[in-house]
């Protein structure tokens, strides 16, 4: 399958709301940033449209039960749920590298001041 006809399915579970005459259209950089990542594990054959198609479809029928918004506004993170069990179940990264990559973040956002970009650093 070559790239735009996955980013053309991709596309088409978007909510009408975020997509343009010019195709995705994101609110947030990390929105993007997961996009992409499954636009390429997909080009990579490392996860099959099929299976993301099923994963994220999962992630959206059992979103009310998660407390997610149903205007569409929590797309992005039901998203990243369905990536995060799908790279996980895999193999790719277990779910204890994930939660320590996670809680890095989260702790080097609450130290960044505002307006600052935001990165993990060694110390």
């Amino acid at each position: 399958m070559n790239p735009s006809d996955v980013s053309t399915r991709l596309a088409t579970l978007l909510p009408e709301d975020i997509i343009d005459d010019q195709g995705p259209v994101f609110a947030e950089p990390w929105q993007a940033q997961a996009f992409a990542m499954t636009v390429e594990l997909i080009q990579q054959h490392i996860i099959s449209w099929p299976e993301w198609a099923d994963a994220i479809g999962y992630q959206i029928a059992h979103a009310h039960n998660n407390g997610y918004a149903e205007n569409g506004s929590d797309y992005y993170h039901l998203w990243v749920r369905a990536l995060e069990n799908l790279v996980t179940g895999r193999g790719l990264v277990s779910q204890e590298e994930l939660s320590t990559v996670k809680n890095a973040w989260h702790e080097a956002y609450i130290r960044t001041p505002h307006g600052e970009p935001v990165s993990i650093s060694d110390d």
